[in-house]
């Protein structure tokens, strides 16, 4: 009996240790983030995506916003400084309130960093410099593979590659809603489907790229299964939620599909 309840103590304290969290595993290295950062990071890297940037980009980007804000939106900084890439509105960044918003945040940045000529080929130490006016270029580069592994699996380089441990749902965003945010994001077409969410890519990377962004978002929207081809991921608060798993329903590796609570 001593044996048993310690084997269930044991298995309960690694179901629940720590703080829900996100594990993005690329080019033989992971790396662990918190729902909300991971969530912003998937916003950063469907942009890139969206606007049809190479990987390079979402690479800089991820590892600018990683040391700008640690990958929070943040309402404060240095001066004036908000957001996301700690963006001033006193410097043409746009106001306050665009700022706070990810998704013009991040559009931002890239509108910088595509008028830099040959920055896919750059130093992101200089990168930071043009685009960021950073008084410390170096701490970019001490990011950059976290930037890189963020990149590739949130961008359907490598397909299951981030899953996140959660709390059960507690909230329920509309389908709609959900369907509406990541079209607009990532440019995959998507729609309320029952009281779910299907998309439809036109390739396997960007189905990939949808589910990624489904999973990051799960804590904020209450998605509680995703569904790309033949695998599944499925809201678990242990370390299962890490991983993915053969699907109950396989579907087109093309399509998604996103439960809800």
């Amino acid at each position: 009996m001593v044996g048993a309840a310690g084997f269930f103590a044991y298995t309960s304290f690694k179901t629940n240790f720590g703080e829900p969290s996100c594990r993005a595993t690329a080019l033989g290295r992971s790396v662990t983030f918190t729902p909300e950062q991971s969530a912003n990071a998937a916003t950063i890297t469907a942009l890139a995506l969206k606007r049809g940037l190479p990987a390079r980009a979402a690479t800089i980007a991820n590892a600018t916003a990683i040391v700008e804000s640690k990958l929070r939106n943040l309402r404060f900084g240095d001066r004036d400084s908000l957001g996301l890439f700690q963006q001033r509105p006193s410097q043409g960044w746009g106001t306050a309130a665009q700022i706070l918003d990810p998704v013009h945040a991040a559009n931002a940045f890239y509108d910088a960093l595509t008028k830099i000529t040959g920055y896919e080929s750059m130093a992101i130490t200089e990168v930071a410099q043009q685009v960021q006016h950073s008084a410390y270029p170096q701490a970019y580069a001490d990011h950059e593979e976290e930037g890189r592994i963020l990149a590739s699996t949130l961008a359907g380089h490598s397909p299951a590659g981030i899953g996140c441990r959660l709390d059960a749902a507690t909230v329920s965003v509309p389908a709609a809603t959900i369907a509406a945010n990541l079209t607009a994001e990532l440019g995959v077409p998507a729609a309320a489907a029952g009281t779910g969410v299907r998309a439809n890519a036109a390739d396997t990377q960007h189905a990939w790229a949808a589910a990624s962004w489904a999973v990051t978002h799960a804590e904020a929207d209450g998605i509680t299964a995703v569904t790309v081809g033949d695998r599944q991921w499925t809201r678990t608060r242990g370390e299962d939620g890490w991983s993915w798993h053969a699907a109950t329903s396989p579907i087109s590796p093309t399509s998604v599909t996103i439960t809800r609570r």
